[in-house]
């Protein structure tokens, strides 16, 4: 029986449900794994467990300087002090496992070059979807595969609030209270409802994916905090719904990534992903179609994952590292970098109930090279109508620029929404 001295940075949600799984599960992952893992040091700001007071260490010190702690478990969060306690744990020759898609997404290359340097592994299951296993997934069992395209709900929290907000027709404001009363919401959410924790996902996985470093930098990303009740009804009445994803797509050379809310039929795999559970829906060369679907946060969901890193790297004699170039000045020679994708848009706008306004502003679109496949008046009153457009497949470029000259029309008293679609 192999023994495993592990120690923990972080005793919040993630690190608690990981001690949780261990101390409950210790003799099961012994039975099946031949492993003994056994927690000797924690270093946390507070403790809500009851943990032994020979476990607590006050600094990180006490963790790189004890030569049998093989394996360093980071589940802190945010970015500092987490990267240098990581890096100064690789460069002790420990191997860090971590739950940290903010850092991960940041500072891959420089953690990773330090993990090379004395051979440590690195390990982040348990970054991008939570308790499913895509990475690994991706490593382990589709590396016949060249990927093709990556629609994925990662983020639990905005995909509660437009589960919410569809089935109960209740305003953003209202939901997004309701989430952070439930906890499913920080205080702050920004992270979660303006896409940057899906944009971190997003690099990890399409980088996993599409065998090269796909940095932050290169994604587009917008929020789901514009999203009113009323554009969930007109998708409704359309066929759709909306979903906050993180896409990317790779055709030759050129890749596009993306994070923004879209409509996708209510016929689609994803459309039926509810709540705060996370999908990961992908096309590869081989496999063809296929998702990945659980509870995408949570103490023990995410712990699960960071448990399987744990028990991963203990088995393995020599760790591996990214094979495609991981370097902080690298540039991929195929990153796709003009946000100039092309897709279906729906477009919400209010216009003056006068004559003439619609074939003005169609005939603004058409030089655009926009071609509209339906026009709908919705809500229309005595001085003004709302009318949504749905476009045939457009570039991102030219519909902005058609926005950009509605906000200057007189005839037009709002852009109320212009959302992304997916069929």
């Amino acid at each position: 029986m192999k023994e495993i001295n592990i120690a923990i940075l972080g005793l919040g949600t993630v690190g608690s449900g990981v001690y949780q799984i261990i101390e409950d599960n210790r003799d099961q992952i012994a039975h099946k794994e031949l492993l003994q893992l056994r927690i000797k040091k924690i270093l946390s700001r507070s403790y809500h467990l009851d943990i032994p007071e020979e476990k607590k260490v006050a600094n990180i010190q006490d963790i790189l300087d004890d030569p049998e702690i093989g394996i360093v478990i980071e589940t802190m969060g945010g970015i500092e002090p987490a990267r240098t306690y990581v890096i100064q744990a690789l460069h002790a020759g420990k191997t860090v496992v971590s739950a940290n898609k903010q850092m991960i997404a940041n500072y891959w290359p420089e953690i990773e070059e330090a993990a090379k340097k004395t051979g440590a592994g690195f390990y982040y299951e348990a970054s991008v979807g939570g308790g499913i296993p895509i990475l690994r997934a991706l490593d382990d069992s589709l590396q016949a595969n060249m990927m093709y395209s990556i629609f994925a709900i990662i983020n639990g929290t905005t995909n509660y609030i437009l589960t919410k907000m569809t089935s109960e027709g209740k305003d953003y404001d209202d939901v997004l209270k309701e989430a952070q009363q439930l906890g499913y919401a920080e205080a702050d959410p920004t992270a979660d409802v303006e896409g940057f924790d899906a944009m971190y996902k997003l690099s990890i996985l399409a980088s996993k994916a599409f065998h090269a470093r796909l940095p932050i930098e290169y994604i587009y990303r917008e929020g789901i905090s514009h999203i009113t009740k009323q554009d969930i009804q007109y998708a409704s009445d359309f066929g759709y719904v909306i979903k906050l994803l993180a896409i990317a797509k790779r055709e030759k050379d050129n890749i596009e990534l993306r994070v923004h809310p879209t409509m996708i039929p209510q016929t689609h795999p994803l459309a039926n992903v509810r709540d705060s559970f996370n999908a990961i829906f992908m096309n590869g060369s081989a496999v063809g179609d296929v998702m990945f679907y659980g509870r995408g946060a949570g103490a023990l969901p995410t712990g699960s994952a960071v448990l399987s890193d744990v028990i991963y790297a203990a088995h393995t004699c020599q760790h591996r590292y990214s094979t495609f170039e991981n370097t902080k000045n690298f540039i991929s020679p195929i990153l796709y970098f003009e946000d100039n994708w092309t897709c279906p848009f729906y477009i919400r706008l209010n216009l003056l109930n006068v004559p003439g306004v619609l074939a003005q502003v169609t005939k603004q679109m058409g030089d655009y090279g926009i071609s509209i496949l339906s026009v709908i008046q919705k809500d229309a009153k005595k001085d003004e109508a709302t009318i949504v457009f749905l476009t045939y497949p457009a570039k991102e470029k030219d519909v902005q620029k058609a926005v950009s000259d509605f906000k200057k029309m007189s005839v037009v008293k709002e852009v109320g929404a212009v959302i992304r679609m997916e069929n």
